[in-house]
């Protein structure tokens, strides 16, 4: 009798184990069914975290599920709450389309320092992965206490203090795109209150700070910055932004130009501007300056134009090409860009590392750059190319 007693009882908590094995399972079968959907959402409509968002998450509940988060593509909000109606998943929905409706109108923003930062998180402590120059409109998503969740015009996301940023509603973003402007050219300078050098500096200036060209007088222009400040800057250092764009030339001896005149800027993960500036923020800014904008990184920018070298002859580049450096494709692992420089010829090319200087491709040369030359992998030319990720400023108004 113990031995049947003791067999019903096993034989009992068993089947209990196995329903509870069975139900768990079925539990997990369809949480990943919904966790599927959602990172089906993001390889179609998201790939790419630094240019989309879609932040969604699913948590089950007695009544199926509660799907939330936030997401700045409405399209791939709808996408997946087709699937889910489709596959008859009963949801609870708490997503959030951005821009947010806390931001009450002011949705769009103008970045109002030389050059603001922007981080990955909304805290000054967290990384840096951009900057926004001066007069660059934003699209304005989130807010989180003082800080902004924004897309810069290369679709980069990224957070923005409030010191760094002028919010605007449509009436006021309109008559800033619609004003006239002036275009900072020189690497760096100052804007002051009189025409006067020796005057009070009003802020600093870096190259491609754009602000609304008031008036002219004497050497100096009159400006207005996006958050009403006014000064003025001189005329050898700056050029009305609709002269300047119609003399675009787009060529390579322009670029080679434009790049030697940041000689010795230093290094700064996360700087686009002539302050400091990484390896693709210095290719940015160079393309920027002759009207060209290019994605921010080095891994972006790769998929950008044409193939034009991938073997080390180096005998097809012309000066403006793109050289992208990392870790070659294996059998296991794919290609990895890490590093990116711009060719100026002569077996040369110019990129920042330390700081922004001359490197040589030729192993006799001085300037022999022995550790890039050994995890080269491909050049690209983007100079006149089309493509999804070059935005020529001659044929869209960005500022």
């Amino acid at each position: 009798m113990k031995c049947s007693s003791f067999y019903i009882k096993s034989t009992g908590l068993l089947l209990l184990s196995i329903g509870i094995f069975t139900a768990c399972e079925t539990t997990k079968v369809e949480t990943n069914k919904v966790d599927v959907l959602i990172a089906d959402i993001k390889e179609q409509y998201a790939p790419d975290k630094r240019v989309a968002l879609f932040d969604v998450e699913a948590i089950k509940t007695d009544d199926g599920y509660l799907v939330k988060g936030a997401s700045n593509l409405p399209e791939a909000v709808d996408a997946f709450r087709e699937q889910l109606e489709e596959q008859a998943i009963e949801y609870t929905d708490s997503i959030e389309v951005l821009p947010s409706a806390a931001l009450e109108g002011k949705t769009y923003g103008v970045i109002k320092l030389s050059a603001a930062n922007l981080r990955g998180k909304p805290s000054h402590s967290s990384e840096l992965v951009t900057q926004g120059t001066m007069g660059m409109p934003v699209k304005v998503y989130q807010k989180e206490e003082n800080w902004y969740y924004v897309q810069t015009p290369d679709k980069y996301l990224a957070w923005v203090d409030n010191g760094g940023i002028t919010l605007m509603d449509k009436a006021d973003f309109e008559q800033w795109e619609n004003s006239e402007k002036l275009i900072y050219t020189q690497t760096f300078g100052s804007s002051y209150a009189e025409t006067d050098k020796n005057t009070q500096v009003v802020s600093d200036l870096v190259a491609g700070n754009v602000m609304e060209l008031v008036a002219e007088q004497d050497d100096f222009y009159e400006v207005k910055y996006p958050d009403g400040r006014t000064a003025f800057v001189s005329k050898a250092e700056a050029e009305p932004y609709k002269s300047w764009k119609e003399a675009l030339s787009f060529t390579k001896e322009a670029l080679v130009t434009t790049s030697k005149k940041m000689m010795g800027v230093p290094y700064l993960w996360g700087g686009t501007s002539t302050k400091g500036v990484d390896c693709s923020g210095f290719t940015k800014t160079i393309y920027l300056m002759n009207g060209m904008i290019i994605p921010r990184d080095a891994s972006q920018q790769v998929h950008e134009g044409v193939l034009v070298d991938d073997s080390k002859t180096f005998d097809k580049l012309i000066p403006g090409d793109l050289l992208f450096f990392g870790r070659q494709a294996t059998d296991s692992t794919a290609e990895k860009v890490v590093h990116v420089g711009m060719w100026i010829g002569n077996n040369e090319f110019i990129h920042s590392a330390g700081r922004v200087h001359i490197s040589s491709v030729d192993k006799n040369a001085e300037n022999f750059d022995e550790y890039n030359y050994n995890r080269y992998l491909q050049s690209k030319r983007v100079l006149n190319e089309k493509g999804t990720g070059l935005l020529y400023l001659t044929e869209k108004d960005v500022f």
